[in-house]
């Protein structure tokens, strides 16, 4: 099963914006997608990272990981998989989300984060 990692300063984040219970919820919901790594919408590549969305009610949460594994990988490969959740954004912040991740990966790589 894939391991699904969530950075401290998005955990803050999701303390902040929510109450405890709905953060919970959320919390559980991002881990959730270790059982179903297809889950959330594919927003592009950089590099062969892929960056993928999920949503919860007017919120997105961005994930990163490997491309070729998620997609082509056996068994074996995908329970070594590592998602990581990166960042959240309202509808009306999305694009400069994304933008925002996606330079960082250019510049810094699957490590920047």
């Amino acid at each position: 099963m894939p391991r699904v990692l969530i950075t401290e300063a998005l955990f803050k984040e999701i303390g902040k914006k929510f109450s405890t219970t709905e953060a919970q919820t959320v919390v559980d919901l991002l881990e959730n997608v270790a059982t179903h790594p297809k889950k959330g919408k594919v927003l592009g590549s950089v590099g062969g990272v892929l960056i993928k969305e999920v949503k919860y009610m007017k919120f997105r949460f961005y994930c990163i990981t490997d491309g070729h594994q998620l997609k082509f990988g056996s068994a074996d490969e995908l329970a070594a998989l590592l998602m990581k959740f990166v960042a959240m954004s309202e509808k009306k912040n999305q694009q400069r989300t994304i933008n925002r991740i996606k330079r960082v990966l250019r510049s810094l790589g699957f490590e920047g984060f």
